[in-house]
């Protein structure tokens, strides 16, 4: 089986909703909102450029015949539902042009839309070039994987240059750069050391949705990394971890996403949007396209209804919401010296 169709396979064996850190997350309830359903607006600006909603389509695939039509899909999804969308690492087709047109079915079918172009950490400024080129990218995903590639039999093993790649891409591409995690989280180190080469938008892609260590073991013969299958940083903990960045740039949220409450609090957070990937892809593959988008229009209505809720009329807004960390969110802040009563005491 093809390794990209082997992954998506394992995703959808692998995906269930579960508990995770956005669990450890109570919102505490204002009983006077002083908000208006009608006047509240949930779009978002990132990359310099206006959202109607605050999450999308994030990584997935890419670089199959199965994995093409799952790309033309969420391309029609996005379209429809108006969300931003990413590819997976084109990474594949650069190196096999007999693949590309499963990458690029996704700009032929939302021809106006914002679509990211995916590539790995330790890829080239030409190649960076290049893959922006291919999908005529709004923007360009600079992946971080290593839990994942030292697990994967034929996966990478040699990561010293990354920092130094991304720096060159951040300072010789023509469009935006976002960096993100795929699954094990950011710590404050890891965000300072990005920003510190030029990036200013971040996706911290916590740990408690899809484990790529879990899958990358399920492929191999021996199961010699089964303890790995939880391993990173969760997706609140990445979040709390980000807000202690001093500095500017643009935080977006992924990781473990299974509703529209999980998308609120992430915003509550500080993110500009949120990335969804297994949450919408099992959708996808278990009920249809036509579900798909009322799945996603349904979201955007409750994100309408949340930020009414707790009286905010923008995302920007939500910032000041209280919330109330427990369990293994607030063991982290007391172990990291954060301060986690200032979320209480907005």
């Amino acid at each position: 089986m093809d390794r990209k169709d082997e992954h998506v396979s394992l995703a959808k064996a692998f995906h269930k909703p579960k508990a995770n850190s956005f669990d450890d997350v109570r919102i505490i309830h204002q009983s006077l909102p002083n908000s208006n359903y009608a006047e509240t607006s949930i779009a978002t600006t990132i990359l310099g450029k206006d959202q109607s909603s605050p999450f999308f389509i994030n990584a997935m695939t890419g670089g199959s015949e199965k994995t093409g039509y799952i790309n033309q899909e969420l391309a029609i999804l996005a379209r429809e539902t108006g969300l931003m969308l990413a590819t997976g690492s084109i990474s594949a087709a650069l190196r096999d042009p007999s693949v590309a047109e499963t990458f690029t079915i996704a700009r032929k079918e939302n021809p106006n839309g914002i679509i990211l172009a995916n590539i790995g950490a330790g890829s080239s400024l030409e190649n960076a070039k290049r893959g922006v080129d291919l999908l005529q990218a709004d923007a360009l995903q600079i992946h971080l994987n290593a839990p994942q590639e030292l697990v994967m039999p034929e996966g990478d093993r040699e990561f010293t240059n990354w920092l130094s790649l991304i720096e060159e891409i951040v300072a010789g591409l023509d469009v935006p750069v976002i960096v993100k995690e795929v699954g094990f989280g950011m710590s404050r180190q890891t965000i300072q050391q990005l920003l510190d080469v030029g990036v200013t938008t971040i996706d911290i892609a916590g740990s408690g949705g899809t484990s790529f260590t879990q899958i990358e073991n399920a492929r191999r013969r021996k199961r010699e990394f089964s303890y790995l299958s939880d391993f990173g940083i969760s997706t609140v903990q990445s979040l709390l971890e980000a807000n202690e960045v001093p500095g500017f740039f643009d935080l977006i949220a992924s990781g473990g996403i299974r509703n529209s409450y999980d998308i609120f609090k992430s915003l509550c957070f500080g993110a500009k949007t949120v990335g969804i990937s297994a949450s919408i892809l099992n959708q996808l593959l278990v009920n249809d396209l036509d579900e798909t988008i009322e799945l996603i229009k349904q979201w955007q209505q409750e994100l309408v209804s949340l930020y009414t809720l707790v009286g905010a009329k923008s995302t920007e807004d939500l910032k000041k919401v209280p919330l109330l960390l427990s369990g293994e969110s607030k063991n982290w802040c007391e172990a990291r010296g954060i301060d986690y009563t200032k979320y209480s005491q907005r």
